[in-house]
């Protein structure tokens, strides 16, 4: 296991340096740039000013330059500075993680507690009416975006019936502190959570069920109740166990689609985390940002897969074999 480990953190490497490769090609090929978006329509900037402010901020370099330039930086743990906030790139991740973490880590816990359980049971009991309301409510889910159901939610219980903060992190002009500034914030937080839980537990919750039905349809599962076994304890120690090792799958993939998937939700309901401050960078072309918060990315992907790698030896024995 240790050098199956090893050798994963090694492709890792490879891989984040090919992913780094992409990025910044991408992000160089994107028309305008940071210098371009503040110079437009002002008649006072010179040609020989605006090529000063490429060079001050680094856009001169060529391609192949340029990356080299960055990669020997982040090397050394600097990945710039942000055009837009003027402070290195770390900081304003590590400024703006912990909104979109509260956010991505509710959701998934969220998540997965209602699509294991109900995936369970629309797979027990398949063909049923609760099977079919369960799958229904799944596909709604699955199909309704996000842009569109978060409007629909503001205007319902913000517009409407007034019980909840229609956008923001905190109630504005109020200095609250303790626990009345994490009922405020758990307040705000609510309509941006359930977008992110109803638009996203229907995938799950439909990978549940078909996998239960696999289990449910094998020998071991048919054995187990002819023997007489009760069968809650025949689905939690027999079929549930062979259930979670494609669901360590999905556990591995959800971290990074969560966190890029705030770039929306924390935009619409403007909130200060990683997400809304990477579609405000996208806007200014604030290339530093945006490699940092692009290669954070990457990075989760490849540890939630190494993680769900090394997660299968714990629910299937057989890997360790």
């Amino acid at each position: 296991m240790r050098q199956y480990i090893i050798k994963r953190l090694l492709i890792c490497i490879l891989v984040l340096f090919g992913v780094s490769i992409l990025l910044y090609s991408i992000a160089h090929m994107v028309p305008g740039d940071y210098v371009s978006n503040i110079t437009a329509g002002n008649q006072n900037i010179t040609p020989e000013m605006e090529q000063r402010m490429r060079e001050a901020y680094g856009l001169d370099k060529g391609l192949v330059e340029g990356y080299f330039s960055w990669l020997g930086d982040a090397l050394h743990g600097d990945f710039g500075t942000s055009f837009v906030y003027k402070q290195p790139v770390v900081e304003v991740i590590g400024k703006y993680m912990p909104a979109t973490l509260a956010l991505a880590g509710i959701s998934m816990f969220l998540e997965l507690l209602l699509a294991i359980p109900l995936g369970i049971l629309a797979a027990r009991r398949q063909y049923s009416v609760t099977d079919y309301t369960i799958v229904a409510i799944a596909i709604i889910g699955i199909s309704l975006p996000s842009f569109f159901f978060a409007a629909v939610l503001k205007r319902i219980f913000a517009v409407g019936l007034g019980i909840l903060p229609v956008s923001g992190m905190v109630t504005a002009r109020v200095n609250y502190t303790g626990l009345a500034l994490f009922g405020d914030l758990a307040k705000h937080f609510i309509l941006p959570i359930t977008v992110f839980v109803i638009t996203g537990v229907g995938s799950y919750l439909r990978y549940v069920r078909t996998n239960m039905l696999e289990v449910l349809s094998a020998d071991y599962v048919r054995t187990a109740r002819a023997k007489g076994l009760p069968e809650r304890k025949v689905i939690g120690k027999h079929a549930f166990r062979n259930t979670l090792i494609p669901i360590v799958t999905l556990v591995g993939g959800m971290i990074p689609g969560l966190f890029s998937g705030a770039v929306i939700t924390e935009s619409i309901f403007a909130l200060e985390g990683l997400g809304n401050v990477a579609l405000k960078a996208v806007y200014a072309g604030d290339i530093p940002y945006l490699m940092g918060f692009n290669m954070f990315i990457a990075a989760l992907t490849l540890i939630g897969t190494l993680v769900s790698d090394i997660l299968y030896a714990v629910v299937d024995p057989r890997v360790r074999y």
